[in-house]
């Protein structure tokens, strides 16, 4: 039997789509891959910065935001494998600053108008993102909670800015002061699960989370540019990061590239939640270990068994009520990543697997298809929705398929 891969004349086509994106002044520039089986197409468009004319490259190194989630999984997933974490276990043996929860009696509710938490948090209830407290989804200031989450920084209440977070222990007791938004194992809440993950991660491993990452993980499979800050010698190599102005319809700059970045210096805080760099060729090893169930090559990251638990559906309809921003009636969550469950657009495939960052990056693997596809943009997202960038490319990716 012969792997079919991709049309050429299809991927002509995507190149065209792309271009359109970077000549309408929308995104500065664009770093695509789509691979199925033995084809891989990259596509490099456009510049490093809006304001001149230096040229983006394939190796460019990119804020990836929340495609952090599914590696922080994957490390969560390595001390499963070796017995030293247990799903059903509670976390608080390791993160104490998290035991005995009081939940909020409703999100609209003072944060001291509380009542006691029905159980104890568990490592399961942190991969499938019901720990009980994550982003709120309205806007600043409708509900008492989201101040705090602004004022202790953290983070989930906008982009990431790396430099200026709290410490990993400052950051964990001060979300251990306040109360839980529902009780735990009961509904989905996103992004701060990823981040405790990083530190339980850090705290069983008894290395700092970055560290583990690069030995269990981005050094094995030759991952050589991920990683929580961007080295001065790779300064050249970094997009500026832009947010669109929709008032004045122009791009504003969100982070700099250089020694101004927030990505400049090593964080006090390596978020698991949004917090790495990488470059397409990286995030491509780490998928195409995630499609071929664990192994690149010889090194097996994870076994079969926990790509298959962490790729599938371990949600229920209730435990998503309120996420539909996120996840619309096609998508659910596995274990730290995004699953399709309903057939609604071309792109979307029960099976595909992978997730969406706030700094305009979005990585799937479809197994079913052998394929995978990177979108790295350094152009902000404007909400939960995946912008016309995003939805394009996908279109085009799966059209491409022989």
């Amino acid at each position: 039997m012969t792997h079919k891969g991709l049309v050429k004349s299809r991927l002509d086509r995507m190149h065209q789509v792309l271009t359109g994106h970077v000549e309408r002044g929308h995104i500065p520039g664009i770093v695509a891959l789509v691979s199925r089986h033995d084809d891989v197409h990259v596509d490099v468009l456009g510049n490093l910065h809006a304001d001149r004319n230096e040229r983006l490259s394939r190796d460019a190194i990119f804020r990836i935001a929340s495609i952090t989630k599914p590696v922080a999984a994957v490390a969560t997933m390595i001390l499963i494998e070796e017995c030293k974490l247990r799903l059903d276990d509670s976390i608080e043996p390791w993160l104490p600053e998290l035991a005995n929860r009081r939940v909020l009696k409703s999100i609209a509710s003072e944060v001291d108008d509380t009542v006691p938490a029905r159980r104890s948090i568990t490592v399961r209830d942190v991969l499938s993102y019901r720990m009980g407290f994550g982003s709120v989804m309205a806007m600043p200031d409708t509900y008492p909670i989201q101040r705090y989450i602004r004022e202790y920084r953290l983070g989930g209440d906008g982009p990431p800015r790396p430099a200026k977070a709290p410490t990993t222990n400052e950051w964990i007791q001060r979300l251990g002061s306040l109360p839980l938004m529902a009780h735990p194992g009961e509904r989905w809440l996103y992004n701060t699960s990823g981040d405790v993950l990083g530190i339980l991660v850090e705290r069983v491993s008894g290395k700092s989370f970055g560290t583990f990452l690069r030995e269990r993980i981005f050094e094995p499979l030759g991952m050589k540019d991920t990683a929580f800050n961007v080295p001065a010698s790779e300064f050249h190599r970094m997009p500026t990061c832009y947010a669109f102005n929709h008032a004045a319809n122009k791009l504003d700059v969100y982070d700099p590239s250089g020694p101004e970045s927030s990505w400049a210096p090593s964080p006090p805080f390596e978020s698991g939640a949004g917090g790495l760099v990488s470059t397409v060729d990286d995030y491509f090893a780490f998928t195409r270990m995630m499609l071929n169930q664990g192994r690149l090559g010889r090194e097996q990251i994870l076994s079969r068994a926990s790509v298959e638990l962490m790729t599938s559906d371990q949600l229920t309809p209730q435990q998503r009520e309120g996420a539909e921003l996120f996840f619309g009636t096609a998508s659910s969550w596995g274990l730290g990543l995004g699953v399709c469950i309903h057939r609604e657009e071309i792109y979307r495939k029960p099976g595909r697997f992978g997730w969406d960052g706030g700094t305009g990056t979005s990585a799937y693997v479809d197994p079913a298809e052998g394929l995978i596809g990177i979108l790295l943009t350094q152009r902000m997202m404007d909400s939960p929705e995946p912008p016309r960038v995003f939805t394009d490319f996908w279109t085009q990716a799966y059209a491409a398929m022989e």
